[in-house]
Protein backbone atom coordinates (compact mmCIF):
# COMPACT_ATOMS: atom_id res chain seq x y z
CA UNK A 1 0.00 0.00 0.00
CA UNK A 2 0.99 3.81 -0.84
CA UNK A 3 2.51 6.12 1.80
CA UNK A 4 -0.01 7.48 4.70
CA UNK A 5 -0.10 10.08 6.82
CA UNK A 6 -1.42 10.40 10.21
CA UNK A 7 -2.15 13.45 11.81
CA UNK A 8 -4.37 15.56 14.70
CA UNK A 9 -7.60 16.58 13.61
CA UNK A 10 -8.13 19.96 12.74
CA UNK A 11 -11.40 21.73 13.03
CA UNK A 12 -11.23 22.46 8.57
CA UNK A 13 -11.21 18.35 8.49
CA UNK A 14 -14.59 18.41 9.36
CA UNK A 15 -16.68 18.01 6.15
CA UNK A 16 -14.27 15.62 4.83
CA UNK A 17 -14.72 13.25 8.15
CA UNK A 18 -18.64 14.04 8.09
CA UNK A 19 -18.50 12.38 4.69
CA UNK A 20 -16.47 9.43 5.68
CA UNK A 21 -18.64 8.77 8.77
CA UNK A 22 -21.27 8.75 6.22
CA UNK A 23 -19.49 6.11 4.02
CA UNK A 24 -19.96 3.49 6.79
CA UNK A 25 -22.55 0.91 7.32
CA UNK A 26 -23.83 1.03 10.60
CA UNK A 27 -22.35 4.05 11.58
CA UNK A 28 -24.36 6.52 14.37
CA UNK A 29 -24.18 10.23 13.14
CA UNK A 30 -25.93 12.41 16.66
CA UNK A 31 -27.12 15.21 15.07
CA UNK A 32 -26.23 17.43 18.13
CA UNK A 33 -22.54 15.66 18.82
CA UNK A 34 -21.15 14.83 15.02
CA UNK A 35 -22.97 18.57 13.98
CA UNK A 36 -19.48 20.78 12.99
CA UNK A 37 -20.30 22.97 15.80
CA UNK A 38 -20.34 19.59 18.09
CA UNK A 39 -17.29 18.75 16.77
CA UNK A 40 -15.79 21.90 17.05
CA UNK A 41 -16.68 21.99 20.65
CA UNK A 42 -15.21 18.08 21.59
CA UNK A 43 -11.74 19.74 19.00
CA UNK A 44 -10.90 22.57 21.63
CA UNK A 45 -11.76 20.67 24.80
CA UNK A 46 -9.21 17.77 23.26
CA UNK A 47 -6.82 20.10 20.80
CA UNK A 48 -4.29 17.33 20.55
CA UNK A 49 -5.65 13.81 20.41
CA UNK A 50 -8.28 13.15 17.72
CA UNK A 51 -6.76 12.00 14.61
CA UNK A 52 -7.52 11.84 10.69
CA UNK A 53 -5.02 9.53 8.01
CA UNK A 54 -4.55 11.05 4.70
CA UNK A 55 -3.39 9.26 1.91
CA UNK A 56 -2.90 11.73 -2.01
CA UNK A 57 -4.31 14.30 0.74
CA UNK A 58 -7.83 11.94 0.99
CA UNK A 59 -9.02 11.45 4.57
CA UNK A 60 -9.67 7.94 4.51
CA UNK A 61 -9.56 7.21 8.54
CA UNK A 62 -10.78 9.40 11.87
CA UNK A 63 -10.82 9.23 15.40
CA UNK A 64 -12.24 11.33 17.88
CA UNK A 65 -10.71 10.71 21.15
CA UNK A 66 -10.56 12.38 24.10
CA UNK A 67 -10.41 12.42 27.90
CA UNK A 68 -11.71 14.09 31.20
CA UNK A 69 -8.41 14.19 33.11
CA UNK A 70 -9.09 10.39 33.76
CA UNK A 71 -10.03 8.31 31.18
CA UNK A 72 -9.27 8.68 27.96
CA UNK A 73 -12.38 7.64 25.33
CA UNK A 74 -12.35 6.96 21.48
CA UNK A 75 -15.20 7.98 19.37
CA UNK A 76 -16.01 7.04 15.98
CA UNK A 77 -12.92 5.22 14.92
CA UNK A 78 -13.62 4.51 11.05
CA UNK A 79 -11.52 3.61 8.34
CA UNK A 80 -12.42 4.05 4.64
CA UNK A 81 -13.50 0.51 3.21
CA UNK A 82 -10.98 0.54 0.64
CA UNK A 83 -8.27 1.21 2.94
CA UNK A 84 -9.04 -1.58 5.59
CA UNK A 85 -6.28 -4.30 7.05
CA UNK A 86 -3.33 -2.40 5.85
CA UNK A 87 -2.61 -0.53 9.53
CA UNK A 88 -4.36 2.43 9.37
CA UNK A 89 -6.99 1.66 12.15
CA UNK A 90 -3.53 0.32 14.00
CA UNK A 91 -1.70 3.65 13.47
CA UNK A 92 -4.11 5.70 13.82
CA UNK A 93 -5.19 3.92 17.24
CA UNK A 94 -1.13 4.58 18.11
CA UNK A 95 -1.35 7.77 18.04
CA UNK A 96 -4.24 8.30 19.85
CA UNK A 97 -2.41 6.48 23.01
CA UNK A 98 0.30 8.12 22.47
CA UNK A 99 -1.29 11.77 22.88
CA UNK A 100 -3.20 10.24 25.82
CA UNK A 101 -0.34 9.29 27.34
CA UNK A 102 1.03 12.31 26.46
CA UNK A 103 -1.29 13.88 28.85
CA UNK A 104 -0.70 11.53 31.59
CA UNK A 105 -4.07 9.44 30.92
CA UNK A 106 -3.14 6.11 31.58
CA UNK A 107 -6.65 4.27 30.53
CA UNK A 108 -8.36 4.53 27.46
CA UNK A 109 -12.33 2.85 26.61
CA UNK A 110 -14.02 2.74 23.35
CA UNK A 111 -17.70 1.54 22.43
CA UNK A 112 -18.11 -0.78 19.74
CA UNK A 113 -22.11 -1.66 18.60
CA UNK A 114 -22.45 -5.25 19.24
CA UNK A 115 -23.63 -5.47 15.52
CA UNK A 116 -20.17 -4.33 14.15
CA UNK A 117 -18.33 -7.21 13.55
CA UNK A 118 -15.69 -5.31 11.48
CA UNK A 119 -15.00 -3.35 14.34
CA UNK A 120 -15.31 -5.66 16.79
CA UNK A 121 -12.78 -8.09 15.37
CA UNK A 122 -10.12 -5.36 14.62
CA UNK A 123 -10.25 -4.30 18.56
CA UNK A 124 -9.77 -7.93 19.75
CA UNK A 125 -6.80 -8.77 17.07
CA UNK A 126 -4.95 -5.74 19.02
CA UNK A 127 -4.98 -6.70 22.24
CA UNK A 128 -8.16 -4.65 23.65
CA UNK A 129 -10.35 -6.32 26.19
CA UNK A 130 -13.89 -6.93 25.79
CA UNK A 131 -15.57 -5.56 29.57
CA UNK A 132 -18.00 -8.17 30.81
CA UNK A 133 -18.10 -6.84 34.61
CA UNK A 134 -19.71 -3.12 33.62
CA UNK A 135 -23.05 -1.90 32.20
CA UNK A 136 -22.70 1.17 29.76
CA UNK A 137 -26.01 3.44 30.65
CA UNK A 138 -26.89 7.11 28.39
CA UNK A 139 -28.97 9.65 29.04
CA UNK A 140 -29.47 12.20 26.37
CA UNK A 141 -29.29 15.78 28.41
CA UNK A 142 -31.67 17.91 26.63
CA UNK A 143 -34.66 19.67 28.62
CA UNK A 144 -37.58 17.65 27.81
CA UNK A 145 -35.74 14.38 29.38
CA UNK A 146 -33.95 16.61 32.59
CA UNK A 147 -37.32 17.98 33.36
CA UNK A 148 -38.91 13.98 33.33
CA UNK A 149 -36.16 13.03 35.06
CA UNK A 150 -36.52 15.46 37.81
CA UNK A 151 -40.72 15.14 37.65
CA UNK A 152 -40.19 11.61 38.31
CA UNK A 153 -41.57 10.15 41.21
Amino acid sequence: MAHFVVRTMKKEDYDAVFALWSTINGFAIRSIDDSREGVSHFLDRNPTTSVVCEKDGRIIGAILCGHDGRRGCMYHVCVSKDYRRHGVGKAMVVFCMEALKAEHINKVSLIAFTKNDIGNAFWNSIGWTKREDLNYYDFTLNDENIIAFIEED
